[in-house]
């Protein structure tokens, strides 16, 4: 067996240990879950990958080749960047009425799915808890207007809110995404009711304990999951607090806030920051209420972050 190449799907990732799986049924341990070794520090996978890999032992693979990707959910600031998932259909972002979630990260998460082309459903939870609802909805208003789904659900309350998502994650490899205390847990847990015994599992091959709370692990959807002969999956990430996208050109940030798009290239400055300039066409979309005054600040708020990113990097190197 050993010296046997083959393709595999990283399904678990913490740090630079990876978990991998044959894609091919035909592979004589086609369920059977490989540790995976990188031979280049450059060959940093993330879960969701289509891999290369060579057998080294009964239970072990050495990474030979990422396969090229769809796309690549991660997070950057000046130093180093964390990767989330790969090749995925939509992100889900996981918000809630209590505690109260970042308008930020939510932000953040818009500009990442816009930029990597992915589509983007926010998940609002708790919604039984009512005297908190109303504020969740006015923060989600500006996102409501871009046209991004919003589904109302409370994963424990209210079982059938689940239940009718389930048609839109059929087919699909989704990303749960969000801060720590919205619900992702409990959703993972409704949506694919073996997935506690398959983190153990992937605890147990990771032999890593504790830190494996922080991995991002790939599960396929029960037979509900299974649209035009496609099986859907979740991959959960861990939650985080901050979304850095210093990897985003200034460029790029303009044209992943979505809303943006229509009025480039009109105002009177080719390089128009859109901060004080005159006859700025986004400032006065602004005005005129086609851009809320919130993308605005949070635009201008990444643009100074990808900046002192880029002086900050370059003094390291220094």
């Amino acid at each position: 067996m050993e010296n046997q190449s083959f393709r595999a799907l990283l399904i678990a990732s913490y740090g630079r240990n990876y978990l991998a799986r044959p894609t091919d049924p035909k592979h004589p341990s086609p369920d059977h879950l490989f540790e995976v070794s990188s031979r280049a520090k450059k060959n940093e996978g993330a879960v969701g990958d289509f891999i290369k890999v060579t057998m080294t032992s009964n239970h072990q693979v050495v990474l030979d080749e990422i396969e090229s990707r769809k796309n690549l959910v991660f997070r950057s600031d000046a130093f180093r960047s964390k990767s989330i998932a790969a090749n995925v259909d939509q992100i889900l972002l996981v918000i809630a009425t209590e505690p109260a979630f970042s308008p930020d990260l939510l932000g953040r998460a818009s500009i990442v799915a816009a930029h990597e082309d992915i589509e983007l459903r926010l998940l609002l939870n708790k919604c039984d808890l009512k005297d908190h609802l109303q504020r969740a909805q006015d923060m989600l208003r500006p996102y409501a207007s871009l046209g991004i789904p919003i589904h109302e659900i409370s994963a424990k309350q209210d079982p059938d809110s689940l239940i009718a998502l389930e048609p839109v994650l059929a087919g699909k490899v989704s990303v749960l995404v969000g801060q720590s205390g919205m619900g992702k847990s409990t959703l993972l847990n409704r949506w694919v009711p073996n997935a506690l015994a398959q983190t153990r599992e992937h605890s147990t091959k990771l032999d890593t304990g504790k830190h494996t709370t922080t991995a991002c692990r790939y599960y396929d959807l029960p037979s509900w999951g299974m649209k035009n002969n496609t099986l859907g999956a979740l991959i959960d990430s861990p939650g985080f607090q901050e979304f850095g996208l210093a990897h985003l050109s200034e460029s790029e940030l303009q044209h992943a806030f979505i809303e943006f798009r229509p009025h480039l290239g009109k105002c009177r400055f080719n390089n128009c920051t859109h901060q004080h300039e005159p006859d700025c066409a986004i400032n006065e979309a602004v005005v005129k209420g086609e851009i809320h005054p919130e993308r605005l600040k949070l635009f201008s708020q990444l643009i100074h972050e990808t900046r002192n990113a880029t002086i900050q990097s370059q003094g390291h190197k220094t």
